[in-house]
């Protein structure tokens, strides 16, 4: 007799040995590495039951025997009490015969039998257990770099195989001491089966060499040199968790502009890492969920509003930016040199532009070559490159931006999801997702796929995220842009599938279902259910009906199970032929269908445009005045043209020479910053340009700009001719680029809840990289709930290409089950299913 989750308790009934019966329980999700099995064997023992429980392919296994009362409470406690770490998607409940009169309740060694199902755990920020030790002169652990227990350290970053042991982690060259044997062994011991655990007499060492390999110094002569180093102004490369990073003191400008210069990353702002929340909140403003966030166990850098003055942070740790990444130390090693230094430390990532981050010693010294001054390394394998992740607090609560360590690998739950589906992600911030049954797992950030290492880290990680456990992809799903380079792997990866073609899932169309996703609104009787493959169907439009541009009059109003998504970005393939970022999709029961875009308008030179924002302003000047915009000398963007050069783009834009034409949100806060006079020249990195805008809003106020909700008879446009005519006024009016930033946001939000009205919209989500900006996202959050409308953003799962893949992944499943409906076959249980 088999039960579901939703049943958790042993069913009543009599037994062969009076009221004593046997059952086993089978327990999914992230439940190895996370001290669960410790947490079952004491639960079991305190409730004077007998049994054994071990790790399995498909999560955790218990045989238990007692009375019925013990037994109903052990199957409550799996569910309500497991360890903070864990997460249980579900508890199988079996018979198990008769009572076998097992004595006393064991921790066995784990069987490689079964189906791969189990969820490989994230690594974990110290705990304040092992915090206490490294810190205590008279513990054995003094001072060692390498202290993890059941309840800290690393996991995702060593683990090589499932299920969980450390045979099959990058620990098993490290044999137990006689010491670290006894404590593995005792249940009373917060050691007991930590698998990462490790002392001075028989674990990793720490090494200080130069940048040619020659060992300086060891152990904890190691760590002195390297805050010598900091201290001296030197740029040291540390190996952490995932892989390197690059510190300097930071507050040291000369150290810190070193380092930009080496790194050639001019503007783009570094973190900062102290050593405890009180230093943290000397650099910056923490309310009590930010503080949850930066001690919690995936210990993230989180975007912080800063503290006036600074309070000693180097100007060009992040020049021009009224916020701070900032993150807690997450391993003994970073503590102990944040303890030994007395101050925060800038610490990027280990890497080159581009690249992968250096994930060992010899890597590091060839690869960080006049970067780096020293390199701190040690001897513990890294299975994997994990960088840092990244999140913000949003309305509230934490959002990812950047999911690495601490993050990935943890899984969504999504009933009735088949499994074997990978995603490909996008070309920008790409990272995979795989799907299993019940789930969807988002791989870590790989970063951009612009270089062979990069390409080469890409492959890597398909080919590792199928196998932690293993599961052999069964269908591949990749953007429609044909060009991505995560596209092409994808079609070679679907040759050697069942269906052997990808399955091409627009770019937007991944956005909004990967925020559905994050916001648990995919359900087997809800959203997307039995929708049509071919694209013309399920692109249908709605109806469009006058309205009046600030959203009133007759709505169109959407089914109750509706979602309006709108998705903010960069830009994305569109299925008409231009450049997408500023679209408005309905998904619902039937499909998908794009019902509003931003009015377009044309990018002069193409991808320059992207990294020059003054094109994108001219672009914007054109579509609105034609060539009467050479002109307006007046306004930055044009004068920084010289005459020649205006010549040209005119040209090219009358004659529509690469000059491809764009919705983008993103392209037009470039051509907003541009005009407002903050960006008059080439970004350095993306979204630089929008960064600046957002700067300039906080803490500014102003009436939102005008805009206009227009009808073609097939899609509602977002007009911001008349939101551009009130900037020229105001830039004529001499007003300054904050009040410029604070109007244009605030008129953003004013259109997100007017189109919402027109439509008739009862949930709306806020997808895309445009929704990074937090003052972006909580001004459409206010403006649409003032409206009556339910807001959805995103949590776990970046608003960026980051999540892009998820929602690949789910879209494929749609397609997959209709083809085979429409193929005669009984489909699978699947979330897109009625209920």
């Amino acid at each position: 007799m088999v039960r579901a989750d939703a049943m958790l308790s042993p069913p009543p009934g009599p037994t062969e040995s009076g009221d004593r019966r046997r059952l086993r329980l089978t327990v999914t999700g992230t439940v190895q590495g996370v001290g669960f099995r410790p947490f079952v064997y004491r639960e079991a023992t305190a409730l004077g039951l007998a049994g054994r429980v071990r790790n399995a392919p498909a999560g955790v296994t218990i045989e238990a025997e007692g009375p019925a009362a013990p037994l109903d409470a052990l199957v409550d406690r799996l569910r309500t009490a497991a360890p903070p770490a864990a997460r249980v998607e579900s508890v199988r409940v079996e018979e198990d015969g008769a009572p076998t009169g097992l004595a006393g309740f064991a921790v066995e060694v784990s069987t490689l039998d079964g189906p791969g199902a189990a969820a490989v755990p994230a690594d974990l920020a110290t705990c304040p257990e092992c915090l206490a030790e490294i810190r205590d002169p008279s513990a054995r652990r003094h001072r060692y770099p390498f202290t993890a227990c059941t309840n800290c350290g690393p996991r995702y970053s060593v683990v090589e195989a499932m299920p969980y042991d450390r045979a099959r982690t990058t620990m098993r060259g490290f044999p137990l001491c006689a010491d670290c044997a006894r404590e593995y062994a005792d249940p009373s011991d917060r050691r007991f089966h930590a698998e990462a655990t490790a002392c001075p007499a028989c674990g990793p060492r720490l090494a200080l060499t130069d940048m040619a390999g020659g060992l300086l110094a060891r152990d904890d002569a190691a760590l002195a040199g390297a805050v010598a180093a900091l201290s001296d102004g030197r740029v040291v490369a540390v190996k952490g968790v995932g892989g390197f990073h690059l510190m300097v003191d930071a507050g040291d400008e000369a150290a810190v502009r070193a380092l930009r210069a080496r790194k050639a990353r001019p503007d783009k702002p570094f973190a900062v890492m102290v050593g405890a929340l009180d230093a943290a909140r000397a650099l910056a403003a923490i309310d009590d969920t930010a503080a949850a966030c930066l001690a919690g166990p995936a210990a993230p850098i989180l975007l912080l509003d800063r503290r006036a003055g600074g309070a000693g942070i180097a100007p060009s740790v992040a020049p021009g930016l009224p916020w701070l990444g900032v993150f807690l130390a997450c391993t003994p090693l970073h503590h102990l040199l944040l303890d030994d230094f007395g101050g925060p430390v800038v610490a990027t990532s280990g890497n080159r532009a581009d690249e992968p981050i250096a994930t060992d010693g010899e890597a590091a010294r060839a690869r960080l070559a006049g970067i780096a001054d020293l390199v701190l390394d040690h001897d513990r394998p890294i299975a994997r490159p994990l960088d840092d992740s990244v999140m913000r607090l949003v309305a509230g609560r934490p959002m990812a931006l950047r999911r690495g360590r601490g993050l990935a690998p943890a899984t969504i739950a999504i009933a009735g999801l088949p499994g074997g589906i990978l995603a490909m992600g996008g070309h920008q911030k790409a990272a995979l997702a795989l799907t299993r049954p019940g789930r969807v797992e988002p791989g870590r950030h790989l970063g951009d796929l612009d270089t062979p290492e990069a390409r080469d880290g890409h492959a890597a990680a398909i080919a590792d995220l199928s196998s932690l456990p293993p599961e052999p992809p069964t269908a591949i799903a990749v953007d429609a842009h044909p060009d991505y380079h995560a596209t092409r792997a994808g079609e070679a990866a679907a040759a050697h599938t069942p269906r052997r073609e990808p399955v091409r899932v627009p770019h937007h169309l991944a956005h909004v279902l990967a925020c559905l996703a994050d916001n648990g609104v995919v359900e087997p009787s809800a959203t997307l259910r039995r929708s049509p493959t071919a694209e013309g169907r399920a692109r249908r439009h709605l109806p469009s009906r006058c309205a009046a541009p600030d959203g009133a009059g007759q709505p169109t109003d959407l089914d109750d199970d509706a979602i309006l998504g709108l998705t903010w970005d960069g830009s994305g393939y569109g299925t008409d032929g231009t450049v997408w970022g500023g679209e408005a999709l309905v998904v619902d029961a039937a499909g998908w269908r794009r019902v509003a875009r931003l009015a377009p308008f044309p990018l002069p030179g193409g991808e320059a445009a992207v990294r020059d924002p003054r094109r994108s302003a001219i672009g914007l000047l054109h579509a609105a005045f034609g060539e009467a915009w050479t002109d307006r000398t007046d306004l930055a963007p044009v004068a920084a043209f010289t005459p020649a050069e205006r010549r040209v783009l005119a040209a090219a834009l009358a004659r529509g020479l690469n000059a491809p034409v764009t919705s983008s949100v993103g392209r037009l806060f470039d051509a907003v910053a541009a005009l407002a006079g903050l960006a008059v020249g080439p970004v350095s990195y993306e979204g630089q340009a929008a960064a600046a805008l957002e700067a300039a809003a906080t803490g500014e106020e102003a009436p939102a700009y005008p805009t206009a909700l227009t009808d073609d008879g097939e899609l509602i446009e977002f007009d911001w001719r008349p939101m551009l005519d009130a900037i020229l006024a105001d830039r004529h009016g001499g007003a300054d680029a904050g009040r410029i930033a604070a109007a244009f946001h605030a008129g953003l939000a004013a259109t997100a809840a007017a189109l919402a009205r027109r439509l008739g919209a009862r949930r709306v989500a806020l997808t895309g990289g445009c929704f990074q900006n937090r003052l972006l996202a909580e001004s459409c959050i206010a403006a649409l709930r003032a409206s009556g409308v339910e807001a959805l953003w995103h949590r776990d799962l970046p608003p960026n290409d980051g999540g892009l893949a998820v929602g690949q992944a789910l879209w494929a499943a749609r397609v997959l089950e209709t083809e085979r409906e429409e193929e005669g076959e009984t489909p699978c249980a699947s979330p897109f299913r009625a209920g």
